[in-house]
């Protein structure tokens, strides 16, 4: 039986390069993951956490791909935490005019992770859309 695949587009008004650093970064990542963080190196092979609130590890995974600022590519959830194989996570960045195609894929989900995870990803990318698009117009403001 095939597992789920999560697919979420969506545009942003922003550079590839912005978003790509959004995306790496754990300060930026702090701002839209519901106060956890991701943190990596981002290299292939690289281990990626994800830090809750409390600064305990809740899931680990390994980099799988990393072509900086249009492709990355990694696990998400330990086998050894879940008993399970880990799914797996992609982001595609394109540049459309003033804007960046954000193409977001997770899959081998199982069924309720698919509920959840399909959740958490919309609320995370719809909040990292609008700290970027707001922060943009600020500094046309300022």
């Amino acid at each position: 039986m095939n597992k789920p695949t999560f697919v979420y587009v969506t545009y942003i008004a922003t550079t590839l390069e912005q978003l790509w650093e959004a995306i790496v970064s754990e300060e930026f990542t702090q701002q839209y993951w519901s106060g956890g963080q991701l943190e990596s190196d981002w290299q292939v092979g690289s281990f990626v956490q994800h830090i809750n609130q409390d600064g305990e590890t809740e899931s680990i995974g390994e980099v799988l791909e990393s072509q900086a600022p249009q492709l990355l590519s990694y696990t998400f959830g330990s086998s050894n935490v879940t008993g399970t194989a880990p799914c797996h996570v992609r982001f595609k960045l394109e540049q459309y005019g003033p804007r960046v195609k954000l193409t977001l894929i997770q899959t081998a989900l199982d069924v309720q992770s698919s509920m959840t995870m399909s959740y958490r990803w919309k609320k995370s990318v719809s909040y990292l859309k609008r700290l970027l698009e707001i922060e943009d117009v600020l500094a046309l403001v300022a």
